[in-house]
């Protein structure tokens, strides 16, 4: 597995040419593509469903990294997986169920994700580390792309990647929100290893392919 994941976000895609856009990312060698889900609800914008999973999973064999901004998300975790999602992550926000619904991802197959808003402690997720295989850190409040990393954010990634070494964990930690090629270098060296990115990727001024290569070297692991 390479060091660093990059995860494509479509959210930020041309949905006219949705297959081509993927295409063009997976081309230029992005290693997941990031599906955004928002019910209106739990996130004040809708987005995205099982049939754009399932779509996503026609168009290309990488892994389906699916987020789930939305409430009671246990409703519909069957319907993500059979639509093709790889990874499935869900809020520790408002969902007293959390560790029943982790266990549910689980059980069908795919890996299972915990997300921590911007005001969430790190501490929130302590009790769940040992049921998770990732956890997204998100670097903006969700609901939109395109908006600017918040750098108080690192020191949340830092203390998650204390607890999962005392934990002797192999979970990942993913960020979300505002990375490019200036911001992916700090969330690095906090702890993150799986970066997702729309904007940098999809809206790049000089294409896809120039966007996911700014992105690689921005960083160089010794």
């Amino acid at each position: 597995m390479n060091e660093i994941i990059l995860s494509a976000s479509i959210l930020s895609a041309d949905f006219a040419r949705l297959a081509d856009e993927i295409n063009q990312a997976e081309a230029a060698g992005v290693d997941w593509l990031h599906v955004d889900v928002m019910d209106g609800h739990f996130v004040p914008n809708i987005t995205m469903g099982p049939l754009i999973v399932e779509t996503c999973r026609r168009i290309s064999s990488l892994p389906l990294d699916v987020h789930l901004m939305i409430e009671k998300p246990e409703r519909y975790i069957d319907a993500f997986i059979h639509a093709g999602a790889n990874y499935v992550s869900v809020h520790v926000e408002g969902n007293p169920n959390i560790h029943r619904t982790l266990q549910t991802i689980r059980s069908l197959g795919a890996k299972a994700g915990i997300v921590l808003n911007p005001g969430t402690p790190a501490c929130a997720i302590s009790a769940l580390i040992p049921a998770v295989d990732f956890i997204l850190v998100m670097t903006v409040n969700p609901g939109y792309s395109g908006q600017t990393f918040l750098p108080e954010t690192l020191g949340k990634i830092s203390e998650i990647k204390t607890l999962l070494e005392q934990h002797r964990s192999q979970a990942l930690i993913q960020v979300d929100g505002g990375i490019n090629s200036q911001t992916l270098p700090l969330a690095y060296a906090a702890g993150a290893r799986v970066f997702v990115a729309a904007t940098a990727i999809f809206k790049h001024p000089r294409g896809i392919q120039e966007g996911v290569k700014s992105l690689r070297e921005a960083i160089i692991i010794k």
